[in-house]
């Protein structure tokens, strides 16, 4: 059997708040991502739940880049992922992923995620994904208020307000 990927040839419809994640330049962290053989399918476009990974990879960078995280102290676990696939990436290409907090609540943050390709000079959006990341005490195994420090440096960082 084979299955063949369908991309989107018309532009997907969206409120205003989420036309934001568009703006490149409200994203103040950046990595660039390496692809793996294995990324690829038999078709030579990255497989699409490889994404999820990729959104992994820079959001672990970022926590240690931007945030600092103490993972001994509390940690992260998801509890929404999700994603809009926009134009493949193939074997050829290099690609980064820009992340940024969007929404801090009491013991839950949103992350968003813009996977681009570089392609005559200018970056292609690939991908828009967005995680609900929620604070976690593995002791109790239950959800924790997000730590102090991490808030402040979230919100430091992303120049968010309360």
């Amino acid at each position: 059997m084979i299955f063949k990927t369908l991309w989107r040839s018309k532009p997907k419809e969206t409120d205003r708040k989420s036309d934001i994640v568009n703006q490149l330049d409200s994203f103040k962290y950046k990595t660039n991502i390496e692809t793996r053989f294995a990324d690829f399918d038999s078709l030579g476009h990255v497989n699409n739940a490889i994404y999820f990974t990729y959104m992994e990879i820079a959001r672990t960078k970022y926590w240690g880049h931007a945030i600092h995280w103490d993972w001994k102290k509390t940690g992260v676990i998801i509890a929404s992922a999700t994603l809009d696939y926009i134009t493949p990436i193939f074997m050829e290409d290099k690609i980064s992923m820009y992340v940024r907090t969007s929404r801090i609540g009491k013991s839950s943050f949103d992350l968003e995620y813009l996977l681009v390709k570089m392609k005559n000079n200018e970056e292609v959006i690939c991908s828009k994904g967005k995680t609900v990341c929620v604070a976690f005490d593995y002791q109790s195994k239950n959800s924790s208020p997000i730590p102090p420090d991490e808030r402040n440096k979230m919100m430091v960082f992303e120049q968010l307000s309360e």
